[in-house]
């Protein structure tokens, strides 16, 4: 059994929760490896949690319980993203009441994707399920930034990638670690129409081979229906 977090004690007896490789590696709604099972160790401890994040992203819906869960944990949710916060992972990233980057951490968003199968009906159905679900993750960065839905939307569109000095200027973080902590000059609305993206994308990669794999074995991915039943599940 291989779980995706890891709930610590350091130095300092201070609890700290490690989000470290691909949110839902093996499974979250399917057998050992459950919601029930994190909420249950994040029961466990009360005060203050430093969330440490080196993610790819991965399940969206994981990623949403994990961050309702913290959200309504009792104590101050401390983030730190040490490398990269991309996609659901930039979902539990939000959950920070303070949130913190490295001078050479990355933060990126990008459109939810899915493989369905089926007839013409269900192609728009997994359509509508993806609007939907694209919505319930602009709720996320809206609230922790501020930036308007319409802003965040093309972000999305257009697979973003932010360094630490932009993430922060945008407001998705709070703050980048071990900065002096002087205000840096920024403008009143940050550029994002010329945002260098990277040349290559991992993710993009990922979800063209499995796209390519599913096509030929013709019968790989999860059912609209399913999907639908788990976007219930995101509350924000």
């Amino acid at each position: 059994m291989r779980k995706f977090w890891n709930f610590t004690k350091n130095d300092s007896g201070e609890s700290e929760l490690f989000l470290y490789g691909s949110i839902s590696e093996e499974t979250w709604y399917g057998d050992e490896i459950t919601p029930k099972m994190f909420r249950d160790e994040l029961s466990k401890i009360s005060g203050n949690i430093t969330v440490w994040i080196n993610s790819p992203g991965g399940d969206v819906f994981a990623a949403s319980q994990i961050y309702t869960m913290l959200k309504n944990h009792a104590g101050k949710i401390i983030v730190k993203i040490d490398g990269i916060a991309a996609s659901a992972a930039s979902v539990v990233a939000m959950a920070g009441d303070e949130t913190l980057i490295a001078p050479t951490g990355m933060l990126m968003m990008h459109n939810p994707s899915m493989i369905a199968w089926g007839n013409k009906s269900d192609m728009e159905q997994a359509i509508k399920v993806l609007e939907e679900i694209k919505e319930s993750i602009i709720n996320a960065y809206e609230m922790k930034s501020g930036l308007s839905r319409t802003k965040i939307a093309k972000m999305m569109d257009e697979e973003t990638w932010l360094n630490a000095k932009k993430a922060k200027s945008l407001s998705l973080v709070d703050g980048i670690l071990f900065s002096s902590g002087e205000k840096e000059e920024t403008s009143a609305e940050p550029d994002t129409e010329n945002h260098i993206e990277m040349s290559w994308s991992p993710i993009r990669t990922k979800q063209s081979f499995i796209q390519k794999v599913s096509a030929s074995a013709g019968r790989q991915g999860v059912p609209v229906e399913q999907l639908k039943k788990r976007l219930d599940l995101l509350k924000y």
